[in-house]
């Protein structure tokens, strides 16, 4: 087991441990009695898995990427992106009734979905799938996790509409990377 898979195996357990603290924590804000030590987890474990992804990738770097580690660290990412993304567009997490807009969680997992979906396109039709990342889908990671982070620092009195249609933005950018990208390995030799 490699450094960088033992930090992306913490991230990954980490994600249940934001999830419950996230839902406790506005459980107790429905409640009318907000315990702002659950939000103090909740935030703690998210930015760990979060900032978890930079070094990871550092001791990828530096020691050798492995396989499980190449399949593991998108996977940490994405759950981690999509288990924030859907727990605090349900979960208030302000007296405000800040969650994140639910148009957004459609458009971040059907630009998921569409990737997973053209690179499954291109295997069926026998062409050899190159995965091939671009800084605008680290970029758009980036503010997509910063848009959590917004709505769970409760950034007063800037609403999460502010964060989130920027991250809107970036995620239309990286779609439309990828969506280039098939276009281009599925075009004959």
């Amino acid at each position: 087991m490699t450094p960088a898979n033992i930090v992306t195996i913490i991230r990954i357990l980490l994600i249940p441990v934001f999830a419950v603290f996230a839902v406790r924590y506005g459980a107790s804000i429905k409640a009318g009695e907000p315990q702002e030590m659950l939000r103090w987890f909740s935030l703690s474990a998210f930015i760990i898995a979060a900032a978890g992804d930079g070094l990871d990738g550092y001791l990828a770097r530096k020691f050798g990427k492995t396989k499980l580690g190449s399949f593991l660290d998108p996977l940490c990412d994405k759950v981690l992106m999509l288990v924030g993304l859907i727990v605090l567009s349900q979960v208030s997490w302000s007296t405000h009734g800040w969650v994140i807009p639910g148009w957004y969680v459609v458009m971040v997992v059907a630009r998921d979905v569409s990737i997973a979906t053209g690179c499954v396109f291109i295997l069926l039709t026998g062409k050899k799938l190159q995965v091939n990342t671009n800084w605008s889908g680290k970029a758009t990671t980036v503010v997509q996790l910063f848009t959590l982070g917004w709505v769970m620092l409760k950034v007063v009195p800037f609403s999460p509409l502010i964060p989130t249609v920027v991250a809107a933005v970036f995620t239309l950018w990286s779609s439309w990377f990828y969506v280039r990208e098939a276009l281009r390995q599925l075009q004959p030799e």
